[in-house]
């Protein structure tokens, strides 16, 4: 099961980034296609904890940064590459897998603070609890590294680009709805938990 999950947190981090370059809109607010694929890898990043370990939770935030770095390294690597003559959507190519520079960098600061951030209040918390309160630090830990994500990614990427009263609202607006999302996904954790622990029980079956 863990590696399902590790599997599954890389996979949906390095999609986010290719789904960012879409926006979509609920009503007047305007938001990132990534929304909808990076904050599941905050469940995961839970389940991984509770199960598994912090060491375990932050290996996996870690191979997450390196898979994306690497995976930033071959984009730039085939967008330079000599487009063949039949191929005419290099421009649309470049602009949907290059995307810039400056997002990238937020993308990537914005990952390492938040992700580790995750880890840390969820095993504070866990720490103080014990095994029971999974809700608290499931919720607590989510909501306030979604905050730390929100706010960086924004600053980085859109700092002097859009008035400072835009880039507010595009903070606010966001994490509100990542907020929603991460009072949503507590059913999602524990029956996520409950699946990662009677895998882990059984593999540790002799013969099993």
């Amino acid at each position: 099961m863990f590696v399902y999950l590790n599997a599954l947190f890389i996979g949906l981090f390095l999609l986010s980034n290719v789904l960012g370059v879409k926006l979509f809109s609920i009503g007047s607010v305007v938001l990132p296609g990534t929304l909808v694929v990076y904050v599941v890898t905050y469940i995961i990043t839970d389940v991984i904890s509770e199960v598994y370990g912090k060491d375990a939770a932050r290996k996996t935030v870690l191979a997450g940064f390196l898979t994306q770095v690497v995976a930033l390294v071959f984009i730039f690597i085939v967008i330079q590459l000599p487009a063949a003559p039949d191929f005419g959507l290099q421009t649309e190519f470049a602009a949907v897998l290059g995307g810039s520079f400056r997002v990238m960098v937020a993308s990537l600061m914005s990952y390492a603070v938040s992700q580790n951030l995750d880890v840390s209040i969820f095993h504070y918390l866990k720490a103080r609890h014990g095994d029971s309160k999974l809700w608290i630090r499931n919720n607590v830990s989510t909501m306030t590294s979604q905050l730390a994500d929100t706010a960086i990614f924004i600053t980085v990427a859109f700092w002097g680009t859009v008035p400072f009263s835009v880039l507010m609202g595009m903070l606010v607006s966001q994490y509100v709805v990542k907020l929603l999302i991460a009072l949503l996904d507590t059913p999602v954790v524990y029956m996520l938990v409950t699946w990662a622990q009677k895998s882990r029980m059984n593999v540790n079956i002799p013969g099993a």
